[in-house]
């Protein structure tokens, strides 16, 4: 049997072990077209403030891994599969044939059609390239523009922070990881970067970005919506991702936002399967196939989708949205459905001076989701009740007059359920 997987990324990786693990006689092949060994782009930020070196950002460490796990790691593109024959053309040449197939090729980030965004000066922070490029420009006292507050520009704005740069963060939005939080918590996530010494522009957009002028300046000029105009050395943009299906165009896998599956990862072609961000997969809260781009449910997609490739068939549930975000020292996160849902309860705790925040949603008696703001406790529980749909029954109320307590109201639900069937 040949397995076959393009991409090399947590859900190509954790694909291929599961691969290797329940079939080991088959042939396992990983195809990541990046020079590197396979690594994490969540681990960027931390190459940034050098926390690690390129090393470290691998997704596994030990010389020879792929190797002595007889996983054969090739560094290519691929330009086409042709189904019906199964088998993948290479863009430097030649084809790999398989049984079964693996699409996990990820995203790519969205370039916005800003004139100047493709001056040598701007910047995704995508890849281990682009990490390279951030670092050398980056510099104590270089002016730095970040465009995007969104997930991964909160993520990369703590680590050039912490270098030392005087950042300015601009997001089109009117709060910030406004797909995340509300717009209380975006607020007061913008109030403390602020207080940090980071300046940051909501209900903005970045109109152009020009090579500033004069025979010995090598800089930036970063036109904003709102009339400024700013200085740069350095412009990095993160407006958000697009799942890489762009090659699949004629081969007859049908694709929407990403790669349409069943719920067992499983595509139209019956050999073929999809995970991670180029997956349109299952909503855990909603029942919906959207496309999830967070690390978490990438590795939950690899691990799934290997066991149906590998003949144990196993449904994928759905994946919760949740998101865990540090940002200069403040902790925030949200799951499942944060924003509430139609005719649901909600109760919140506030308390800006701390930058403390909790929101509950409610479906019924079930807690269907939540966000947070510097309070760390339970936060796994919050996400365990959303992902168990627990009737909460009396303690909903409990939680409706005091959301800190939602330990107690675990506990309390649990044993009336066990109470209830006999158990305790």
């Amino acid at each position: 049997m040949q397995h076959v997987i393009i991409g090399a990324g947590p859900a190509g990786v954790i694909a291929a072990e599961t691969l290797r693990k329940i079939n080991p006689q088959s042939s396992v092949t990983l195809i990541g077209d990046e020079p590197e060994p396979p690594y994490s782009r969540m681990a960027l930020p931390y190459y940034l403030i050098e926390r690690i070196n390129e090393k470290g950002t691998y997704l596994r460490k030990k010389d020879g891994y792929f190797e002595d796990k007889g996983i054969k790691v090739v560094r290519d593109r691929v330009s086409g599969i042709d189904v019906s024959g199964m088998a993948l053309t290479l863009e430097k040449g030649g084809t790999v044939k398989f049984d079964k197939l693996l699409i996990a090729t990820g995203s790519h980030p969205i370039s916005p059609p800003i004139p100047g965004i493709d001056l040598p000066a701007v910047h995704p922070c995508w890849t281990l390239e682009d990490g390279r490029a951030i670092a050398k420009r980056a510099k104590p006292g270089a002016n730095v523009v970040l465009m995007g507050a969104g997930f991964i520009g909160c993520i990369i704005l703590e680590a050039l922070a912490l270098r030392g740069v005087n950042l300015t963060v601009v997001e089109m939005g009117d709060r910030m990881v406004p797909r995340m939080m509300n717009q209380t918590a975006g607020n007061l996530i913008k109030k403390w970067c602020q207080k940090k010494g980071v300046t940051v522009h909501t209900s903005t957009k970045i109109e152009a970005i020009e090579k500033s002028g004069g025979l010995f300046k090598k800089g930036l000029r970063v036109k904003l919506s709102n009339g400024e105009t700013l200085d740069a050395n350095l412009v990095i943009s993160a407006t958000g991702v697009k799942s890489n299906i762009q090659f699949l165009e004629g081969s007859g896998i049908e694709t929407d936002e990403g790669i349409l599956v069943n719920e067992y990862l499983q595509t139209n072609m019956p050999n073929i399967y999809a995970a991670g961000d180029v997956c349109q997969g299952r909503d855990f809260s909603t029942g919906e196939y959207t496309v999830q781009a967070i690390q978490p449910t990438a590795a939950d997609h690899g691990r799934i989708a290997a066991m149906n490739m590998a003949g144990k068939k196993t449904r994928h549930q759905g994946s919760v949205n949740m998101n865990v975000l540090d940002t200069m020292g403040l902790i925030s996160s949200s799951y499942g459905l944060w924003m509430g849902v139609d005719g649901g309860d909600s109760v919140e705790l506030s308390d800006p001076e701390r930058y403390r925040y909790l929101s509950l949603q409610f479906e019924g008696d079930v807690l269907v989701g939540a966000q947070s703001l510097g309070l760390t406790e339970h936060v796994g529980v919050l996400r365990g009740l959303i992902q168990t749909k627990l009737p909460l029954g009396k303690w909903k109320d409990l939680l409706m007059k005091d959301p800190t307590r939602v330990m107690e109201a675990y506990l309390g639900a649990t044993q009336s359920i066990g109470h209830n069937a006999g158990i305790i």
